[in-house]
């Protein structure tokens, strides 16, 4: 019986040890460009301008969207890091959905991943959201906003007053319902995860799957399973209702960008066999996501109709704000 105890208790050190090592590996690592996965620097290609060729009067819900969890996640080690590219790559590499966490500070609202500061506040965001569209009207930003590493539950006036210093208030769309995509043009859709009267689409009003906890990488094929699940439903879903499948995920054994070295090649995978296939997907939302596969999202409503022209000439959008005096008040308003 003894023998038995001792045979258990070795078998679990060796269980807990094969855990931290598989967590562990690759905490030094020089960075990778896949067709899946990037963790370097820059794209490997851009394409600002998909939204171009989408028809007016389809229904946002029914547009297939690349985006990013965690989307200013750019620093703090493996645990806190979730991209490597800035905002503007992000945005002209062709993601539309953006992940943004803030932590609520005597009014300021700082840009955090847990405990990890990002560097910068929502002013820096709104502006490089606001440029963005100036120079590309056809497309649409999407934003997840949400409450981050602080108690408040009170983020609604500091939101507001930023929207009003560093962005336009015609940027918005004002609405809970879903705009067709020549609604959405040139406009910025709040996803609004706080409580307060309506600043755009209600986040939790979409239909999710973010089974983001990830214990160990032993898990990720219980990862990979939600993921492919909610994408074999949403073709046959709701087509007034949107989607959103996050690929990422973490845990104290599996950093994000372990995580997603393993999922995006199953995603990419998944992918590659639907080519073929005229669908509507939602937004998937990846950590480290790489610029073959954002292509390929995208190309799933592109199918039948012309491809997006690259690098769109400068349209001046509807709304009425000057770049330079939302720099001037950026300036005036740094941490």
């Amino acid at each position: 019986m003894m023998s038995g105890i001792r045979g258990g208790r070795v078998k679990m050190q060796r269980t807990l040890m094969l855990m931290v090592l598989v967590g562990v590996i690759g905490l030094s690592h020089a960075a990778i460009q896949r067709p899946d996965y990037d963790d370097t620097p820059n794209p490997e290609f851009l394409n600002p301008s998909w939204m171009a060729s989408i028809p007016d009067d389809q229904p946002l819900s029914e547009v297939t969207l690349p985006g990013t969890h965690n989307t200013m996640a750019l620093y703090g080690g493996v645990y806190a890091e979730c991209q490597t590219w800035s905002l503007a790559s992000q945005l002209r590499a062709g993601v539309r959905y953006l992940d943004v966490r803030l932590r609520h500070i005597n009014g300021k609202l700082n840009l955090h991943h847990g405990v990890s500061y990002q560097r910068g506040h929502f002013g820096h965001v709104l502006q490089g959201v606001a440029d963005f569209l100036w120079e590309y009207p056809s497309e649409t930003v999407l934003m997840r906003v949400k409450e981050e590493c602080s108690e408040t539950y009170d983020i609604y006036g500091a939101v507001v007053d930023y929207i009003h210093r560093y962005a336009h208030w015609d940027l918005l769309w004002h609405s809970r319902i879903v705009p067709t995509v020549g609604e959405a043009r040139g406009r910025l859709i709040v996803l609004q995860d706080f409580p307060g009267p309506d600043l755009g689409v209600r986040y939790g009003s979409m239909d999710i799957a973010d089974d983001w906890k990830v214990p160990t990488l032993l898990h990720v094929e219980d990862k990979w399973q939600s993921v492919y699940h909610h994408l074999e439903a949403a073709p046959a879903g709701n087509l007034a209702q949107i989607y959103l499948t996050y690929s990422s995920g973490a845990g104290v054994f599996a950093y994000p960008r372990a995580v997603a070295l393993r999922v995006n090649a199953q995603l990419f995978d998944y992918l590659s066999a639907k080519t073929d296939q005229k669908q509507r997907l939602g937004i998937i939302c990846m950590d480290f996501p790489a610029a073959p596969t954002i292509q390929m999202i995208i190309d799933f409503q592109l199918r039948e109709v012309q491809r997006p022209v690259f690098y769109a000439a400068h349209h001046k959008p509807s709304f009425n704000y000057r770049i330079s005096s939302r720099r001037n008040k950026m300036l005036q308003h740094f941490l």
